[in-house]
């Protein structure tokens, strides 16, 4: 009987023992037993997962991200339900040196105009549509149509800018633009989609746009629309410099371009099945989802190389390459499943935070997390047998940049293990202090495309006019009914004088805008009439039962800035005797319900962090292997946020969930680590520093090439347009990073320096294959002369 038989045998009687991947590698043992079937498996999921691609959407909507998030969420979908709200207008801002000329005056008057008639507008607020109250009840246009000299319209236009409440947001102080706000109808928008609308608004400003009349439009949808647009160029450039940059890496590391070509296969098929399926289950990608695609990406270019990494090292070894693809998934197979199962408890722990968008990004990540280990199990061994039948031969020898540290690592755990061990746990601990202390942070910014024009625009509109950013207060009122009570028109103007007290001062408009006209002897009913039908729904709603009161504030505010701005308003509420006021809004919402979420992540992180490590015991069967991941798993995430911390930069909603992820991924390489360490000395019968020692030669080069693989990959989101992603990269390679150190230079002397506690490991046997590692180990030189492998 052959060697390579007798090596098959010993592994087909270890199938039945238990292992640290709970079973999972049997996906791979079903390929290897049924590879025909397996294949036919693969091409009808490749089919069903492709043809989504071609859906492939982007959806830049916010609000997504915090939809279902808790009682914020639900008081601002009341709150638009009830009154409808400023969140989804457009703000177009009309600059004009020459305004005060009575031509330029109604050429921009006839642009308002024409907006209205636009398809996708139910209305418009501007200089132009609003009216002033007069002597006998009536109104009139409160910007006459029949000014004759700039003197004239200097003159109206300033009166109104000082004097008219309403028109102090829509006139800029120094004559030189007016804001027209427009009013998109939502089945429109729905129906045809919001770039079709921003696309015909555009249309229709080009036809007055002059060397006298320039426009600028901004509000949520333009955001939205960059956001959607940064998304789409994100999405595009993450997967093919990604690609390019794994494959390179793989190259320079392999020496050879087919084995580049055979690591890169498996990355390209677990994305589309990724892709695939989260757009069957959710439609589209928001900006967070789209992140799970660049991590499946690198992830399985990660497991890949390290699979090929094991394949080429038994074949060289001498065994039979066919065999040598068999033994890969029958020893590497339960510990790429039990980092699998690390990295899906990560990316499933963020699914107890509350929030669409974030249920979302952990169902996409957990599901691509299982798609990829699936097709490392089924796909590359398939696509390896075949690449044999083609003739693929191994490369002569790796690259040595990969192992250039790994004699350091080891001269610094043999010889110096132990103060090493002391100060990586004693810096460990004092890294819980900025853990505990750290606080959430929110800056809407973060969430808009870089060198946004349509940002830059709102700013401008908050230096001159009311602002883009409003925030609601919203009251009952004690009298229902067709028209407004004394003491409840009495309760709106102390309402509208507090928040302008706060927002600022001719920041807010309300049924109490017009107060000023009292002094005519109008009534209450025939003042708030002069603001038309259409507003009167903005302040009133139709029931007469409550009011709502707007203030207008700056596009960019810290999270802590408008905290103690709400804060203040509700303690002045009550002290006016207001127990019923509400503040709400989009930023308010954000703000608060983002304080919500991140705390919630934070302890999602914290609970990944402890099944995963009791994962990792339970798996070995032995507290003192999850002792030994604690420290070097530990320590990346800790020092991460210390950083953070220090820097200011605060807890956002990407930077929690990049460090959750990133702990699961980085688990990986200590699962890879303890599992070879355990097969050394049980198989191998080595003793336990030399067992270290073999580890760290054996797989140190694949822990070096797979990190670099990860970051580079994920590096490439540093450079994305939108500030959370590239910060969500930013600080996933730089956990990264220190996980590396942690895996090379802490865990080996941390397991060198206890070398008393760790020796009873070598008695533990959970790992499948172990016999059959024994028996190959046992048999190498046979099998080198029997199969006589090509170089």
């Amino acid at each position: 009987m052959s060697q390579p038989s007798i090596f098959k045998r010993a592994l087909d009687r270890v199938t039945h023992k238990r292992s640290i991947g709970f079973g999972l590698e049997h996906i791979g043992l079903t390929t290897l037993r049924h590879p025909k079937i397996v294949a036919l498996l693969v091409v009808l999921l490749s089919i069903a997962t492709f043809s989504q691609l071609p859906k492939a959407n982007v959806d830049g909507d916010l609000l997504r991200v915090f939809a279902h998030s808790g009682d914020h969420y639900d008081a601002y979908e009341d709150l638009s339900r009830t009154f409808g709200t400023f969140e989804n207008d457009i703000y177009v801002m009309v600059t004009a040196d020459r305004l005060v000329e009575p031509e330029v005056l109604e050429e921009i008057r006839s642009l308002a105009f024409e907006l209205e008639l636009n398809e996708f507008v139910t209305g418009t607020m501007s200089p132009f549509t609003m009216r002033t109250p007069t002597w006998d009840g009536s109104s009139v246009p409160a910007v006459p149509e029949d000014m004759l000299t700039p003197d004239e319209v200097a003159m109206t236009l300033m009166d109104l800018q000082q004097f008219d409440p309403m028109m102090r947001n829509l006139i800029t102080p120094d004559l030189d633009g007016v804001v027209l706000i427009v009013f998109t109808d939502k089945d429109m928008v729905s129906e045809h989609g919001a770039p079709a609308m921003i696309a015909s608004l555009r249309e229709s400003l080009a036809l007055y746009e002059s060397a006298d009349i320039q426009t600028e439009v901004t509000g949520p949808p333009i955001w939205t629309g960059e956001m959607v647009n940064a998304s789409v160029s994100d999405q595009i450039k993450f997967t093919i410099w990604g690609f390019a940059l794994g494959a390179v890496i793989a190259f320079a590391t392999l020496r050879s371009f087919w084995g580049a070509l055979l690591v890169a296969a498996t990355p390209f098929v677990a994305v589309s099945w990724t892709m695939g399926a989260a757009l069957y289950f959710f439609g589209s990608f928001t900006f967070l989802t789209i992140i799970v695609t660049t991590l499946v990406l690198v992830i399985s270019f990660a497991e890949a190389m390290f699979f090929i990494f094991n394949w080429l090292g038994y074949w060289r070894d001498g065994m039979e390459p066919n065999e040598a693809v068999d033994a890969t998934v029958k020893l590497v197979g339960p510990a790429a499943a039990l980092t699998m199962l690390t990295t899906f408890v990560s990316f499933a722990s963020l699914s107890l935070t509350p929030g669409q968008g974030i249920r979302e990004f952990s169902i996409a990540g957990a599901m691509g997390t299982f798609l990829l280990f699936v097709c490392l199990m089924t796909f590359l061994p398939l696509l390896l047998k075949l690449a044999i039948k083609l003739g693929f031969t191994p490369p002569k020898r790796y690259s040595r940049a990969l192992t250039a540290p790994l004699p350091l690592s080891w001269k610094l755990a043999n010889k110096f293990g132990r103060p090493i061990s002391v100060a990586a746990i004693v810096v460990t601990l004092l890294l819980l202090i900025p853990y505990a202390l750290i606080k959430p942070h929110f800056s809407f910014e973060d969430f808009m495309a870089k060198d946004s024009m349509a940002l830059a625009t709102a700013e401008s509109i908050d230096e001159g006019v009311g602002g883009v950013a409003p925030l609601y207060v919203r009251i009952g009122l004690a009298d229902p009914g067709d028209g407004l009570s004394d003491r409840d028109f009495t309760k709106i103007q102390t309402v509208h004088a507090i928040t302008e007290k706060h927002v600022g001062e001719n920041k807010v408009i309300s049924a109490a805008s017009v107060t000023e006209y009292a002094a005519a002897g109008l009534t209450h009913d025939e003042l708030f009439e002069s603001v038309g039908p259409f507003m009167q729904r903005r302040f009133i709603n139709e029931e007469g039962s409550q009011a709502l009161v707007t203030g207008f504030i700056p596009t960019i505010i810290q999270s802590d800035a408008l905290q103690d701005m709400v804060d203040a308003m509700q303690a002045d509420f009550r002290a006016a005797g207001i127990d019923d006021a509400t503040v709400g809004g989009f930023r308010v919402l954000a703000t608060l319900a983002t304080d919500d979420i991140v705390r919630g992540l934070q302890l999602d992180l914290t609970l990944s962090v402890l099944i995963n490590l009791a994962l990792i015991g339970f798996a070995f069967q032995s507290f003192r292997v999850a002792l030994a991941s604690a420290i070097p798993n530990l320590f990346p995430i800790l020092a991460t946020e210390a950083w953070l911390y220090f820097s200011g930069a605060g807890l956002q909603l990407t930077t929690v969930i990049a460090l959750t992820i990133a702990f699961g991924i980085a688990v990986d390489d200590t699962v890879h680590f303890l599992s070879h360490y355990l097969h050394a000395r049980r198989a191998k019968g080595l003793e336990h520093k030399e067992a270290v020692k073999h580890t760290i030669d054996r797989i140190g080069g694949a822990i070096i090439a797979t990190t670099i693989i990860l970051c580079a990959g994920v590096f490439i989101v540093v450079f994305s347009d939108l500030p959370q992603v590239a910060l969500f990269g930013t600080l996933f390679v730089g956990t990264l990073a220190f996980a590396l150190i942690g895996d090379l230079f802490i865990l080996p002397a941390l397991l060198v320096a206890g070398g008393k506690f760790f020796q009873p490991l070598g008695k533990i046997s959970v790992q499948l294959g172990e016999e059959a590692g024994s028996n190959m180990d046992a048999h190498a030189p046979d099998l080198k002369s029997a199969t006589n492998p090509k170089p």
